[in-house]
């Protein structure tokens, strides 16, 4: 009796310190999470090191670390500056006056009264629609500017997490396969079930960061390429934004390009409205539509709506990254129900055919039959 006291008392404190421990970490969930994807990626290229350079688990860390970092972290960085510079330019264009969200959405409407005939069948109201379209535009430049000002305020704490991050990832890469073993060793799941679990986590995670971050950077350089081409103002910025929408399956950067190509027919540039429609749905549009299921679908082994309903999910409950964390979620979720449906049925299955062999009927029969 005390013995089992002792058990149970042990366990809850168990779980509550691992409890505090995860509180504790709470704050810097997105660079631990960045670093345990860095280090799933980057993990065959470790070991390419590893057959080249021998067991030397520092040096090879290092190496993919520095290779991780010239390839993903700095043009990343890059990009995010190029984002926020932009986009305080536009917020500034907008407070003095150059630019006018209003006056563009009206011409659009004089152009195509249609729009106006066809919202009105659904009861909406097209001035409070445009005063909404004006005020997402004014607000998203003020968010950029916002951003700009506050990470001027809060360098060291946005450096502090990239250190970290890079840190982390540093000795995950090193001690990695130690630490699986280690939570394989200590969590009662059975160690067959935990691998499985490990490795749909690893699966899950370098397929959908991998697919998800080159399809953003091919249509977003795609995007930014035609916009450059047209001469339409902010190219670098409205190239990012595409990027960055096309995290969004299906819909993702006709987000950005269908209202200016309707901008452009609107103002009587037609060719130019052509060839962006062209482009982006034959181009832009086909490499969304050919590429995330062979590079998300096929890898995560999840069917296309389950990933489109899972990324939009994990956006709204993680923010951006929940664009890794909802179809992660989402694969653990059929994977453990995969595990139970395998298991449990044929558990049942077995304990059923054995009530069957007991019965006595069954049992005449067979000795009838020995007979």
């Amino acid at each position: 009796m005390y013995a089992k006291l002792e058990t149970r008392t042990f366990l809850a404190l168990l779980v509550g310190v691992s409890l505090a421990f995860v509180f504790l970490m709470k704050p810097f969930f997105g660079p631990i999470f960045w670093a345990i994807a860095i280090a799933l990626i980057f993990h065959p290229v470790q070991q390419v090191l590893v057959r080249k350079l021998g067991d030397r688990p520092n040096l090879n860390a290092l190496i993919t670390l520095c290779i991780c970092m010239f390839i993903v972290v700095i043009p990343v960085l890059i990009l995010v500056t190029s984002l926020v510079a932009e986009g305080v330019a536009i917020y500034q264009q907008i407070q003095s006056g150059e630019l006018r969200p209003g006056e563009y959405i009206d011409r659009v409407n004089q152009s195509f009264p249609a729009i106006q005939a066809f919202l009105s069948q659904f009861d909406i109201n097209f001035s409070e629609w445009r005063d909404r379209l004006v005020n997402a535009f004014v607000g998203g430049s003020q968010f950029l500017a916002k951003q700009a000002f506050g990470l001027g305020q809060n360098t060291f704490q946005f450096f502090l997490g990239l250190a970290l991050m890079v840190y982390l990832a540093f000795f995950l890469l090193r001690d990695g396969r130690a630490l699986v073993e280690l939570m394989i060793r200590a969590l009662p799941l059975g160690d067959e079930r935990e691998r499985l679990l490990f490795a749909k986590f690893a699966e899950v995670t370098r397929a959908t960061v991998k697919g998800n971050l080159l399809i953003a950077i091919i249509q977003g350089a795609l995007g930014g390429l035609i916009f450059w081409i047209l001469g339409i103002t902010g190219a670098l910025l409205w190239g990012v934004v595409m990027a960055i929408m096309s995290l969004l399956p299906a819909v993702g950067a006709a987000l950005v390009w269908v209202p200016a190509a309707i901008y452009l027919a609107a103002v009587g540039d037609l060719v130019e409205a052509t060839v962006l429609t062209v482009f982006g749905v034959v181009v832009i549009g086909l490499a969304d539509n050919l590429l995330r299921p062979i590079l998300v679908g096929r890898d995560t082994k999840l069917p296309d709506y389950i990933v489109l309903l899972s990324t939009l999910g994990g956006i709204v409950m993680f923010g951006i990254n929940g664009f890794v964390m909802g179809p992660l979620v989402a694969a653990l979720f059929m994977a453990f129900w995969g595990i139970f449906i395998r298991e449990f049925s044929e558990e049942a299955h077995l304990a059923q055919s054995a009530a069957e062999a007991l019965k006595p009927g069954r049992g005449e029969d067979s000795g009838s039959d020995v007979r």
